[in-house]
């Protein structure tokens, strides 16, 4: 680890759910980094207020107060800028348990005062990350499902409703009204029962390169594709094949550059919503791509 100046004056960037959802933290936080480095507080309403406020923040070093997914829309700020590299980014999480998770797994302290602490007394530590061919890129890990249904659909937004409902009470509401009225029968109307599209359901058919090895081909069904980037230079991957009685085992390789193709097929970065579809992605491991300010 390389140690933090205490000295640097810090640009504090206060995420707006942040602010809705526990106030009292969001004090705390600003409380003691105040007190204890020059800092200069800046409280956008929206991403692009958050955009504009990072690109001007000089030399300060940024700290974000906020969950997850203002961490990582931290970092894809910083990178499209490309001004990641050159820079300690600090965090404090603040925010619904669900959406705090790649924090905590990073290593950042959970409550507002030690989080606050290890921006001020903690180290810089380098993180690879992943890039892919459309310039997105990756912190956590990267999820292939399979081909889903409706039902499958409807379970992926109760899990994103859930991450959002503690910031958006009223969110849940809407939803559940629109879901209810969506699924409600229309009275009197007539007409055939349609069948299913074929193809419309199953596992994927994918080809997956690990370093331009094939790892799995187009004629193994998989139920998910799993790559996580490590901490040296290089990203796991991890097949899982469709099982015909007991539980398959998983394929598991490890190298720098993972390409999938194959159908169309959607994919899921971190805790952002879902990407695709497309026929192909390219992710490319950065090695100490980005730097992290923790605990020393």
């Amino acid at each position: 680890m390389t140690e933090v100046a205490t000295s640097d004056q810090l640009f504090v960037v206060i995420d707006p759910v942040a602010r809705r959802t526990d106030g009292e933290s969001v004090r705390i936080a600003k409380d003691v980094l105040s007190a204890g480095a020059r800092t200069k507080v800046c409280l956008p309403e929206g991403p692009e207020e958050f955009a504009r406020a990072l690109a001007r923040r000089g030399s300060r070093r940024p700290v974000v107060i906020g969950d997850d997914r203002a961490l990582l829309r931290t970092v894809a700020l910083l990178h499209r800028q490309r001004e990641l590299a050159g820079c300690a980014l600090s965090v404090v999480p603040v925010g619904a348990i669900g959406v705090l998770s790649l924090a905590r797994s990073l290593g950042v302290p959970m409550g507002a005062v030690a989080a606050a602490r290890a921006v001020l007394e903690g180290a810089e530590r380098r993180l690879d990350l992943l890039v892919d061919d459309s310039d997105g890129v990756v912190v956590g890990a990267v999820r292939i499902p399979s081909l889903r249904g409706p039902a499958d659909d409807a379970g992926e937004l109760e899990a994103e409703e859930a991450a959002g409902a503690a910031s958006h009470p009223w969110l849940r509401t809407c939803q559940s009204l629109v879901r209810t009225l969506a699924a409600r029968p229309v009275r009197g109307a007539r007409g055939p029962r349609m069948a299913p599209v074929p193809g419309s359901l199953g596992p994927s058919r994918l080809r997956v390169e690990v370093d331009g090895v094939t790892l799995v081909d187009l004629d193994q069904p998989v139920e998910t594709v799993t790559l996580t980037p490590g901490r040296s230079g290089d990203v796991r991957v991890e097949v899982r094949p469709v099982s015909v009685g007991a539980e398959a085992s998983p394929l598991v390789a490890v190298g720098s550059r993972v390409t999938v193709s194959g159908a169309d097929f959607r994919y899921r970065a971190d805790a952002g919503l879902v990407s695709g579809p497309v026929r192909r992605r390219t992710w490319v491991v950065r090695e100490g791509a980005w730097g992290l300010t923790l605990p020393g």
